[in-house]
């Protein structure tokens, strides 16, 4: 039986576009400076929202779970960090399992960066600050809570959400004790450039004893 969705994703063709070259010969030694140079091209390439990869946890009897979520920063020392209530449901996946990964998309390029490795939490004190640092919006959706808990109605949630704004006006400095900022510290990153020809380049980067090795893969 031939559902009305198949037709329709037939119809569709991906990077009928002129896409960026990539030479991996050339990629720096450690993935951290390739994937700041990709994400500085997939912006100024005008890519939606290129800080907002999927996160994929497990919970604790090996599920698999993902979602979107926002990127807070990379740097050497921390690795890729996130952030999220403790009671959230990858917050209780994440203290079950501490290992996840992140995949980038930016599809105006044809690129992809996938991100594997240990969790670990940050010092509360490093998570109030991020979160205050952001919008008064990003404060008032943590003081709202609840996170991953089921809701009665939509009634509640406005109910909520407005006091949660009203008090994120009055106190841009509230504390939310369950807001978590969360460091993925990479085992593996790999570097996906699209080809229209289908000849994709894959650059593998695995961390070692004596530092990153390099490894092209099969498309």
């Amino acid at each position: 039986m031939t559902s009305d969705l198949e037709p329709l994703l037939r119809s569709l063709r991906v990077w009928d576009t002129e896409l960026p070259a990539f030479d991996p010969g050339a990629a720096p030694a450690e993935p951290l400076p390739l994937f700041v140079e990709w994400f500085a091209a997939a912006v100024a390439a005008g890519q939606p929202e290129p800080h907002t990869p999927s996160l994929a946890t497990t919970d604790a009897e090996g599920r698999a779970d993902v979602r979107t979520v926002m990127l807070h920063g990379a740097d050497a020392a921390d690795g890729w960090t996130f952030a999220s209530h403790a009671g959230s449901a990858k917050g209780r996946q994440l203290a079950a399992r501490p290992y996840a990964a992140l995949g980038f998309y930016w599809p105006v390029q044809g690129r992809q960066v996938r991100v594997r490795g240990p969790v670990r939490t940050a010092p509360a004190a490093v998570a109030q600050a991020d979160l205050h640092a952001r919008s008064t919006g990003a404060l008032a959706a943590a003081l709202t809570g609840h996170q991953s808990e089921t809701l009665a109605s939509l009634d509640e949630l406005e109910r909520e959400s407005r006091a949660a704004w009203d008090r994120a006006q009055r106190e841009p400095d509230a504390p939310v004790p369950s807001w978590t900022a969360y460091a993925l510290q990479p085992d593996e990153v790999e570097f996906f450039q699209g080809d229209a020809r289908r000849r994709h380049v894959r650059l593998k980067y695995s961390r070692t004893e004596n530092g990153w090795l390099k490894e092209l893969l099969w498309p």
